[in-house]
């Protein structure tokens, strides 16, 4: 019986596995419960180039900007790096980004716009949940890092509000 719960076991890494690598996230972490007291606890993880290239501020500036915002890129120096303006909002989690609530209806900001404390910016969807990513405070959106779409890492920049 345990060889049987092991080529489970080894058939549910894989399926992590090509989940990680089918989504381009980096890292996945889950607990699988077969009975009251045993369970399995398993973690995947990558690295990627994007990942590697992250530390060198030049780099990662440019990386970041073109493949998020062509459009955006133009207002600030490609030497600054978004996650440290203090008006950057981030992912607080992995996940896809979504700028609307369904397709076909209007963004929820677009650059320029005013928004509220609390206004929701997008949705970043995780594991089948649509998690709204709310503005921490008040003011005006001057850059939008992320495409519709795209996916983002923890901590990734979305958004500049200022």
């Amino acid at each position: 019986m345990t060889n049987k719960s092991n080529d489970a076991d080894v058939a549910f890494i894989q399926a992590l596995a090509e989940l990680l690598r089918e989504n381009d996230l980096t890292e996945l972490q889950v607990k699988r419960a077969y009975a009251e007291d045993d369970s399995i606890n398993v973690r995947v993880s990558r690295t990627s180039q994007q990942m590697i290239a992250a530390p060198a501020p030049v780099a990662a500036a440019p990386a970041t900007v073109d493949a998020a915002a062509p459009v955006a890129a133009a207002p600030a120096p490609a030497s600054d790096d978004p996650s440290s303006h203090p008006g950057a909002v981030t992912s607080p989690m992995v996940g896809t980004v979504y700028m609307q609530a369904e397709p076909g209806s209007p963004a929820f900001v677009n650059v320029g716009a005013q928004v509220s404390e609390g206004d929701t910016l997008l949705i970043v969807e995780a594991m089948k949940t649509m998690n709204h990513i709310p503005a921490p405070r008040a003011g005006k959106v001057t850059r939008i890092m992320v495409e519709d779409g795209s996916t983002v890492e923890f901590g990734a920049p979305l958004v500049i509000i200022e």
